[in-house]
């Protein structure tokens, strides 16, 4: 099969469209033919040498992709050679092929597009574990969404407007927040000359669940963001790994500091984790109140470009990368 390979730590251009050997699916797996993957900023982190993939998982960039199931492993049951699916991975989604556990595997929903869906898998279950599954977010609370624009962005404010709460979100323009809002964003902050702790004092009772991309360089601030009983969740570190965490502030708002990655858990997290995302969520998927957010296809030989999309920051919603023309 084909395959895009890293050359060598380093920019775009180091991504080649390169034959490789063909997986092959053991016990509890299945093969899928990929139609399309998606590119992640964890993706970008690998490529540069600074995000290798976990004990065991394919050394190939890759998510989440869709496909088509080619061969099953023994003793998976439940799924069928020709079903049409999407699967959150580990690595190996920028190919031909992949082999994925199947408790990581998710029907197509409703009337979505088989390249959109590749879009689906990693965004569905990072906010819904993260917003939904810790952070328990409800009807009448307030989410915060920092990035609002990207590709978790987007998914949030879908997710948090299905559940009944009012969405706030942060960007750096006015015309990415215009898009945040057309997806229902009920509150607005332009990151560059706005202060989000003011705007939320000032229209809402704070944020009852933050999901934060940043890291070190926001916590304080979302501490003083959160309100009384609020959980902070953070799921990236593009503002640094060491920050000043303010015990007195936390204490006085009985708040709650949770950070967690998807890619390493352990199988059976993962599992459980696919699992509640097809049962509660995907009834949200196929009724259309959430829906994949797509900014560009490109094609998969071409996946330098879509680094480079995805790292200009122009993209709003998800960049795929498409296997098959």
């Amino acid at each position: 099969m084909y395959a895009i390979s890293i050359r060598e730590p380093g920019g775009p251009e180091v991504l080649e469209w390169t034959e490789v050997p063909d997986p092959s699916p053991g016990p509890g797996e299945v093969l899928l033919d990929v139609t399309a993957s998606a590119v992640n900023r964890a993706d970008l982190l690998q490529r540069i040498g600074v995000y290798p993939p976990p004990p065991g998982a394919s050394e190939i960039l890759g998510l989440e992709c869709s496909g088509t199931i080619a061969e099953l492993g023994e003793d998976v049951e439940g799924w069928q050679v020709g079903d049409e699916v999407c699967a959150l991975l580990a690595g190996g989604g920028y190919a031909e092929k992949v082999v994925v556990p199947a408790g990581q595997l998710l029907p197509i929903p409703g009337e979505v597009d088989t390249i959109a869906a590749a879009g689906l898998p990693e965004v569905a279950c990072t906010v819904w574990a993260n917003v939904v599954m810790h952070g328990k977010l409800g009807e009448g609370d307030v989410l915060l969404v920092h990035g609002g624009a990207g590709g978790i962005g987007t998914h949030a404010i879908q997710v948090g407007k299905a559940l009944g709460a009012t969405v706030a979100v942060t960007a750096g323009s006015a015309e990415r927040l215009e898009s945040c809002r057309q997806l229902g964003a009920d509150i607005t902050i332009n990151y560059r000359d706005e202060d989000f702790v003011e705007v939320l004092k000032n229209q809402t009772h704070g944020a009852d669940v933050i999901l934060d991309n940043m890291g070190a360089s926001y916590v304080d601030r979302n501490l003083s963001a959160l309100a009384m009983d609020g959980r902070l969740v953070i799921i990236g570190m593009q503002g640094g790994v060491k920050g000043e965490l303010n015990v007195g502030k936390l204490l006085g708002k009985r708040a709650s500091v949770f950070a967690a990655g998807l890619r390493a858990r352990p199988l059976d997290q993962k599992a459980a984790i696919v699992a509640d995302v097809r049962a509660r969520l995907w009834p949200l998927v196929e009724q259309g109140s959430v829906k994949p957010i797509v900014g560009q296809v490109v094609p998969m030989a071409e996946a330098a470009d879509a680094h480079r999309a995805l790292e200009d920051g122009s993209v709003f919603g998800k960049v795929l990368l498409a296997a098959k023309s």
